[in-house]
């Protein structure tokens, strides 16, 4: 195979080569987690509430809450065996390749990766990396500098084809990673432009394609060295420099070409001694020449210099001796002539190299001492910024660039040089908030590969904050400017990216090519935007291709003719500009995909090589670029930005289409999508009866899937999932199923394994799941859905967001109860969010599930931004609080209403709207054993009533409970009948405390033992510990930012793993103690039958991100994660129908059950002694000869007519002695 090494077998090579042979493996591994031994057997049903789009227990090691970003960043995604997405290693940009390169000995050397990051795994790799699936170990493979767009693993000649826009050692392009020893040449030295794809041809010759025209790499512009290196900017030093005024600034020397001596134009040394003269700049060059002009100042002058660059490397130079024509070169003494007719002498760098600063120094001198007239400093490439040339180099068209916005000047750190920075505040960020406009100095016309250059976010702590920048450009005169290319700017370390390859024009009075940075529209947050430089490198090559070009790795030496070649000649025989996107072969037959045109047959964008043979498929092809092709099973899948075919017969092919390979004919899916498609990627999913089946996900620039006749267009985010088995989107399909949202680029199969995907992806975890699931644990723990459809809100600048609530942070399912009573069972969720319900109408913010599963909601009346956050019932009337306002039966509310939940309607009459400012019920809790219902949050009065924080509601009334209480009461518990427990942000006769009991006997509030100290912020979320809830735990966000997590054990407040539980920005929302099946280790904080939930948006140190993890006295352990559109998830309580009945600690019972159970014991020893003692007692009887009395008696009755009434009644009227009253 004709391949000649890079590096040769190096110690290096070969070091990275034991590292990336692994044994053969199974694919991805996954380390399975136990699910806790939770008993919810008593709680009856268990639902979960909060704001996510996906959710799913924690069962692997390698789950985490980590989302897709929508910066531009992706992943390597592995799937986990209960279908949840998993990434195997985060990338700073776009991945566009994979292939598992298993060599030709059948040993898998590992899954190499491709695109145009600058990291992957947290390792810094440029471009192209090697992942193992078996240990997911990255390793780098340096020596690329660019963008990787194909690569292609070829076993049979032991090699990984890579193609792209990048340089190699002597290859441009495209280059080999040969088995064991690494980078290799190809014989052609790659291409003169991008490659965009790579297959492997019938005849096993390898394709590439791309937008090239020739094989080679770049080359020298004929008119070499004319860019001037800007030195006026460098920071100038020099050594032994004269005193003398007018010669001892070493900056006199700079832009100074015309050669003449004098104060102000020379630099000179002091007398008889060697000096040096430096500049250090804040940019990165490659220098091709070196001008000195010497000085003649007084018979002086420079005889001998050497220059060397930072850590005193000496360069070597060429030069012509002015004296004899003779070529020559030097290193440590380089010689100036003294001659006064030569204005200047040029010096060629040998090697030319990098760097950011060079260095002068003077070893001999003419006459008294040596110095200099002049220094200028050129290079080949045309880089504008920093670079720009100076205005005093009387350069007519000299490259610069032009900013308006909040522009400023970073240092160059880890970067080649310093670089503008621009702080532009979200949201909707515009086009016109900044910009750069770089201008050239084109001397030559010809073919130009235009980079723009990104630094790295690392180095200024700003990969926060990147973003995408939006590049325009126009490179020829009369031209129009060129597709506008988005650059994500997420990269860790210094990258470039190719934005045009083509035609530029030289400068002139009336044109001039420029590059236009600006950042892209509607980024919804504070953002940060960079720019450096842009580089215009002349291309050259040997010409004759057109896009294409087959390579056999079989000949030792390369074909030149290459019309004996069927794919190049079909090729050539496009239209010039060819540009190849995409390959694919599908038995024995090559598809090409691309933006090209061919005349001679009539086809465009799209064609087929068969036997030899160009062959149009039917139509003509595309009327417009195509970017992807996919086949499976007998159909190709084909995106771009095309709506028809080439002479527009077949309708519905909106930018997407497939074709039938076998019946060679187009087919629509559905009617296509509203914008570009950049990439189709297969991905299986379980779509009914937990089978998989693939699937085929479409990514691009499109918001809206089309119309079909059976459904309407639906909105998406550049992502849509066709089910081939349904021929129907994923998205139209009446199926309670996973939701999957996100975007893919690439996917690859590993032998013995699911595949391996690029991109970013979310998954719902649960089928139908949105904000609210219920929970089981009999007879495995499970996560169900509630059959409630709630809809994200579909936003024009983030498609996966919901409704934003003025002044909160609140959406999605904040609250929920259970209730059963007669022939009710109703499932109630309280929040923000809009739900479809089962007549198709639309429900907001409260919705109820009836024991049929019909979902209704509350009609007309409230205002659609109120939000639920605490819901409670008294029989069958349910109180429903939060920020809730409205209309009902003309009478306003504010803060609480009440649902006839029989009645299916408002109750009559309403509670008398809450008031103060941003009125909010944020815990609802009715009085055990009476109709008293207690309202805690932020409000000032009820009705005309004062009542502050917390009010009673009876009987249709409100009454004040206490006094001096104030403050925003967030959560409630019931300590007895008599004692209610408040926790929040309060005052109590306006003292600060963050819990405060009231009892109901004294009316009075009284803040609990050193809460004011021992809590150390605001309460959020509280829990009783016991039955009586004189034990309880409490959380919140501590004054100094963190989150804590307290019990009180009925004496004192005990502080939970020191601090240490939780990371940065955890918020908790909920507390819930439950019981397990089976005992965890004894402590004093949690009872070893129990454990307690806690709810939010939880950050774990060395987990990450959760929504809930159980704590069971000393380990917080992950439970359940989830997602909500590109970001985390939370959950914000836990609501089951059942309360908990404690266990006292060793599983001992309560003592109220131990005093029942003793008095029934004793009633029974007691009845067993008088039992036991009748017995005896007839016993003895009977022994004795007593007989039982005679059974019959005389008629008593009888007697009763012989007595006289008056001996009966006589005496009542009668008062005597000790007489009771005459009635």
């Amino acid at each position: 195979m004709g391949l000649f090494s890079l590096f040769g077998p190096t110690a290096a090579a070969l070091a990275i080569w034991i590292q990336l042979l692994i044994p053969w493996t199974q694919g991805v591994s996954f380390d399975p987690v136990s699910l806790p031994n939770l008993d919810l057997s008593q709680l009856g049903r268990v639902a979960l509430t909060g704001d996510f789009d996906s959710i799913s227990l924690y069962s692997y090691r390698q789950q985490t809450e980590s989302t897709f970003s929508s910066n531009g960043s992706q992943a390597l995604i592995a799937q986990l065996p209960n279908g949840d997405f998993s990434p195997a290693a985060t990338a700073d940009a776009y991945i566009k390749s994979m292939c598992p390169f298993v060599m030709e000995n059948g040993q898998l050397a590992g899954v190499v990766v491709g695109g145009n990051f600058t990291s992957l795994g947290g390792i810094e790799t440029q471009g192209i990396a090697m992942y193992s699936p078996d240990t997911s170990k990255i390793t780098p493979l340096p020596g690329l500098q660019g963008k990787v767009s194909a690569v292609y693993c070829d076993q049979d000649t032991n090699s990984v084809y890579v193609g792209g826009d990048f340089k190699g050692a002597d290859s441009t392009n495209a280059v080999a990673w040969v088995g064991t020893s690494g980078w290799a040449n190809l014989p052609f030295a790659g291409f003169n432009g991008p490659v965009s794809s790579i297959t492997k041809a019938p005849n096993g010759n390898i394709v590439f394609g791309g937008s090239f025209t020739g094989l080679g790499n770049a080359t020298a512009p004929r008119r070499k060295d004319q860019q001037v290196i800007n030195l006026s900017s460098a920071n100038i030093s020099s050594g032994s420099t004269t005193t003398a005024n007018g010669f001892n600034d070493p900056r006199n020397i700079i832009c100074k070409t015309a050669g003449q001596d004098g104060p102000g134009n020379t630099w000179l040394l002091q007398d008889n001694l060697p000096g040096f003269w430096s500049a250090d700049m804040n940019f990165g060059y490659r220098p091709t020449r070196l001008r000195i002009f010497n000085t003649r100042q007084d018979g002086r002058g420079t005889k001998t210099f050497r220059i060397t660059r930072p850590t005193n490397n000496i360069m070597n130079l060429t030069f012509t001796d002015p004296a004899t024509g003779v070529d020559s070169y030097c290193m440590e003494s380089c010689p100036l002539t003294n001659n006064a007719s030569v204005e200047y002498q040029d010096f060629r760098f040998h090697d030319v190299v990098g760097m950011n600063a060079f260095r002068i120094d003077i070893s001999a001198w003419y006459g008294r001492g040596g110095g200099l007239n002049g220094i200028q400093l050129f290079q080949d490439g045309k880089h504008v910024n920093d670079l720009n040339e100076p205005s005093c180099a009387n350069i007519d068209f000299g490259s610069n660039s032009t900013t308006t916005g909040p522009w400023g000047v970073a240092p160059s750190a880890q970067s080649q040089s310093q670089y503008l920075t621009a702080n532009l505040a979200g949201p909707n960020v515009k086009t016109s908030d900044a910009s750069v406009v770089f201008q050239p100095d084109i001397k030559q016309r010809g073919n130009y590969s235009v980079t723009v250059f990104t630094p790295g976010c690392l180095q200024d702590n700003s990969c926060d904050r990147r973003g995408i920048a939006n590049v325009t450009g126009t490179f020829t005169a009369g031209g129009a400017s060129i597709e506008p290319q988005l650059i994500y700017q997420t990269n860790n370390f210094d990258k470039y990216d190719q934005i045009y390859y083509g035609p530029v024009d030289v400068n002139s009075d009336t044109f001039r090519p420029t590059v236009t940075l600006t950042p892209s529209n509607n980024q919804e947050r504070d953002l940060t935007l960079v720019a450096q430089r842009v580089r215009f490198l002349l291309t050259n090559s040997t010409g004759g291709l057109n896009g294409l070009f087959e390579y056999n790795p079989d000949q030792s030496t390369l074909e030149t003719d290459f019309s004996t070649s069927d794919v190049d000649q079909a090729g050539m025989d496009l239209e010039n500009g060819a540009i190849i996107t995409s390959l694919a072969v599908v038995e024995g037959i090559s598809y090409v995909g691309g933006n090209f045109n061919n005349t001679k047959i009539g086809f465009k964008n799209i064609f087929s090589i068969n036997n030899g043979n160009s062959t149009s498929l039917p139509n003509g092809g595309l009327n417009a670029q195509v970017a992807a092709l996919l086949p499976y099973d007998n159909l190709l899948y084909i995106g771009g930005n095309f709506t028809d075919t080439a002479n527009g017969s077949v309708p519905g092919l909106n930018n997407l289409a497939a074709y039938d390979i076998k019946n060679q004919k187009w087919l629509a899916l559905g009617s296509g999508v509203r914008g570009r498609v950049n990439t189709i990627v297969p991905l299986e999913l379980n779509i009914t009866d937990n089978q998989p089946e693939t699937c085929i996900t479409i990514n691009g620039d499109f918001d809206q899937l089309e119309a079909l006749s059976s459904s309407q267009a639906i909105s998406v985010p550049g992502f849509g999932v066709w089910v081939p088995s349904r021929n129907n989107w994923l998205q139209n399909l009446d199926l309670i199923t996973r939701k999957v949202t996100g975007h893919l680029s690439t996917s690859t199969n590993i032998t013995g394994s699911s595949p391996l995907l690029a991109g970013a992806l979310s998954l719902q975890g649960v089928p139908g799941a949105q904000d609210a699931v219920s929970l089981t644990s009999d007879p495995a723990l499970q996560l169900n859905s509630l059959g409630i459809k709630i809809q994200p809100e579909q936003a024009a600048t983030s498609t996966l967001s919901k409704r934003a609530v003025s002044g909160q942070n609140i959406t999605g399912a904040v609250t929920g109860l259970f209730h059963k009573s007669g022939q009710l069972n109703m499932t109630i969720i309280g929040g923000h969010f809009t739900a479809t319900a089962t007549n198709g109408s639309t429900i907001n913010n409260l919705a109820f599930v009836d024991g049929a599963g019909a979902v209704t909601g509350v009609g007309r009346g409230l205002d659609e931004d109120s939000v639920f956050l605490a819901l409670a019932t008294l029989g069958d009337i349910l109180y429903a609080g939060g920020t809730v306002s409205g209309q009902i039966n003309n009478a306003g509310v504010n803060g609480l209403i009440l649902w006839d939940l029989s009645q299916g309607d408002f109750a009559f009459p309403q509670p008398a709207a809450l008031g103060g400012d941003n009125v909010a019920i944020n815990a609802i809790s009715t009085r055990p054993k009476s109709d008293q219902v207690y309202v805690a949050g932020n409000f000032k009065t009820a009705g005309s009533l004062g009542c502050p924080s917390v009010c009673m509601f009876e009987k249709s009334q409100w009454s004040q409970p206490g006094s001096g209480l104030g403050g925003n009461v967030t959560a409630l518990a019931w300590q007895g009948t008599d004692k209610l427990l408040a926790g929040g942000n309060m005052t109590i006769n306006n003292n600060f405390t963050t819990l405060a009991n009231y009892d109901t006997k004294k009316f009075q509030w009284t803040p609990v033992d050193d809460s004011a100290t021992a809590v150390p912020g605001p309460v959020t979320a509280l829990s009783p510990a016991n039955d009586d809830a004189s034990q309880f735990w409490v959380a919140g966000k501590a004054n100094n930012g963190s989150a804590f997590l307290l019990k009180y054990d009925g004496s004192q407040f005990r502080t939970v793993g020191d601090g240490a539980l939780f990371g940065d920005n955890t918020v908790i929302q909920g507390l819930s103690m439950l019981s397990l099946k089976d005992k965890h280790d004894d402590n004093d904080l949690v009872e070893q039958s129990m454990t307690l939930l806690v709810t939010g948006a939880l950050n774990l140190p060395n987990f990450g991100n959760a929504s809930a993890a159980l704590f069971n006295g000393t380990t917080l352990t992950p439970f359940i994660l989830t997602t909500s559109g590109s970001s985390s998830g939370s959950l914000s309580q836990l609501f089951s129908e059942q309360q908990i009945n404690f266990k006292s600690k060793g599983g001992n019972m309560a003592v109220g059950f131990v005093v029942l159970i003793a008095l029934a014991c004793a009633l029974v020893a007691t009845f067993l002694l008088i039992l036991s003692g009748t017995l005896i007692e007839r016993y003895r009887r009977k022994a004795e000869g007593y007989q039982p009395a005679p059974t019959s008696y005389f008629d008593k009755t009888a007697n009763m007519g012989r007595i006289p009434p008056e001996h009966l009644f006589g005496r009542l009227g009668q008062k005597g002695r000790g007489d009771t009253p005459m009635l």
